[in-house]
C-alpha cells in the first residue's frame, strides 16, 4: 500500500499539493498507522444474527475510513480471513488478530463482540457491545469500549461506539459525538438489517432486493442510496445511477465516490452541466487527476472554456498517463489550434506509441486539417476515466501534513 502511494508521491506534489494547505512542505517520519476493522464475534447462539456483526464493523470502517487515511478496505480484509480460514463472526483471540494483522501491512486492529438478550415481560430485547482497539505493533490494547441498550437501537449503539473509536485514534477531531450522532441518524432496525445483510449477499438480484427494501423502508437512508446508484452504474443504467446516486449525503464514507459516479452518470445521459458540477465539488476537495480529466471532458462537452485549464491539471497530477495528453490535443484540436494539438498528441503517441486515435488527429493537424462541424471522425473522442481510488491522495496528505490526521 504505502509503496503505491510512494510512487504517486512527485506527480501528487505536482498537482499543487503545495497549494492545498501543505505548507510548509514536510514530510512526515513515519506514515500514520494502518488500521483494520475486523467483523464483531456473535456471542449468542442463534447464527441469524451474525449479521449485527457485520453492521458493527461496517460502522466502524465507514466511519473510520471517512476520516483517517489508512483503513484497510473490507475487500481486502476478507481476502486474508479466507487465506486464513478464520470465520467471520466467530471468537478470535489475540493471536489471530496479530496474525490479520501482519497478513494486512497494518498496525491497528478494531474487534469487538456483542451479545443479545432475549426481550422479558415488560422488557425489550437487548445489546451489549464490547470493542477494542490493539496495537499489533506493540502488542498491547490501546483502548477498550462498552455500549448497551436496547437491541431495536442497533445503528444509535454502533453510532455511538464508532465515535468513540474515532476520537480514541484521532483525538484532535473536533466532532462532538451530539454533531456527529446529528449527521448519523438513527436507522429503523429493519432497514438496518437489510441493509447489511445486502452487502453480504452475492449475487445482484439479492443485493438490489436488499437495498432497495432498506431504501423503502427508510426514505433518506444513505447507505442503500449510493449502492443502488453503484448496482445501476455498473448495469450501465445511467439514468436510474443519477437519481439515487444524488441522494448520498455529505456524511456518507462514500459521498466522496458517489460524486464521482454521479458525474460519469450525469455525462452519459447528456445532463453535461451537472456532471460538471458533480466532478467540480469532487475536485475543490480531492484534485485526482483523474477528476480533473473528467471534470474538463465534460466542461469540454459543455462548451465550458474552462476545459483546457482542467486537462493540464490532470496532466500535472499524472504526466504518464497518455489519454490526458489525448484529450489536451482533443480540446485544442477542436478549436483549430494544430500546431499547439499536435504537441499534445505526440506527447500522447511517445507515451502509448499504438493509440491510432492519436496518430490520426496527428497526422491531420501535420495536414492543417481543421476539424468542421459534423466530422463524425472527430466527434465525441474525449477520454473519461471509470476508476477512483482517492486513498493514496489522502494517504499522502497525511504524510505531507501528518498534523492534520492527529
Amino acid at each position: 500500500m504505502l509503496c503505491g502511494v510512494l510512487r504517486r508521491l512527485g506527480f501528487l506534489i505536482s498537482a499543487g499539493l503545495l497549494g492545498c494547505g501543505f505548507a510548509p512542505f514536510h514530510m512526515a517520519a513515519a506514515p500514520p498507522e494502518n488500521v483494520v476493522v475486523v467483523p464483531f464475534s456473535n456471542l449468542s447462539p442463534n447464527r441469524s444474527l451474525d449479521w449485527v456483526g457485520e453492521s458493527l464493523a461496517v460502522s466502524a470502517f465507514e466511519t473510520l475510513f471517512a476520516e483517517l487515511p489508512f483503513v484497510v478496505r473490507p475487500e481486502e480484509r476478507d481476502t486474508v480471513l479466507r487465506q486464513m480460514n478464520v470465520r467471520k463472526y466467530a471468537p478470535l483471540t489475540e493471536a489471530t488478530l496479530l496474525e490479520i494483522a501482519v497478513n494486512l501491512d497494518a498496525v491497528l486492529v478494531v474487534s469487538g463482540s456483542f451479545e443479545a438478550t432475549p426481550a422479558k415481560e415488560g422488557t425489550r430485547a437487548g445489546l451489549k457491545l464490547h470493542a477494542r482497539i490493539l496495537n499489533a505493533r506493540k502488542l498491547r490494547r490501546v483502548k477498550d469500549f462498552e455500549v448497551s441498550g436496547a437491541f431495536d437501537d442497533l445503528s444509535l449503539l454502533q453510532a455511538q461506539l464508532a465515535w468513540r473509536m474515532l476520537i480514541a485514534l484521532k483525538p484532535g477531531a473536533t466532532t462532538s459525538e451530539q454533531d456527529y450522532l446529528a449527521s448519523h441518524p438513527p436507522v429503523r432496525l429493519d432497514a438496518l438489517e437489510r441493509y447489511v445483510r445486502g452487502l453480504i449477499a452475492t449475487s445482484y438480484d439479492q443485493k438490489h432486493k436488499l437495498f432497495a427494501a432498506a431504501a423503502r423502508l427508510q426514505p433518506g437512508y444513505s447507505g442503500p442510496c449510493y449502492q443502488l446508484g453503484a448496482l445501476y452504474y455498473a448495469r450501465r443504467d445511467y439514468r436510474s445511477a443519477a437519481e439515487w446516486l444524488a441522494k448520498v449525503v455529505p456524511a456518507d464514507a462514500h459521498f466522496r465516490e458517489s460524486l464521482f459516479r454521479l458525474g460519469l452518470a450525469r455525462y452519459h445521459i447528456g445532463d453535461y452541466a451537472q456532471s460538471v458540477e458533480a466532478f467540480r465539488q469532487l475536485a475543490a476537495e480531492i484534485p485526482l487527476s483523474e477528476v480533473w480529466n473528467n471534470l474538463g471532458a465534460s466542461q469540454l462537452r459543455a462548451g465550458d472554456a474552462q476545459a483546457a485549464a482542467s486537462f493540464s491539471r490532470a496532466i500535472e497530477g499524472d504526466p504518464a498517463d497518455p489519454d490526458y495528453y489525448f484529450n489536451a490535443g482533443y480540446e485544442l484540436f477542436r478549436k483549430n489550434d494544430l500546431e499547439a494539438a499536435a504537441r499534445q498528441f505526440q506527447a500522447a503517441l511517445e507515451r502509448k506509441p499504438g493509440d491510432a486515435a492519436a496518430a490520426d488527429l496527428l497526422a491531420r493537424c501535420k495536414r492543417k486539417e481543421r476539424g468542421r462541424p459534423g466530422d463524425m471522425k472527430a466527434e465525441a473522442l474525449e477520454r473519461l476515466k471509470e476508476n477512483y481510488d482517492e486513498s493514496a491522495w489522502r494517504q499522502l496528505k497525511a504524510m505531507v501534513d501528518p498534523e492534520t490526521h492527529n
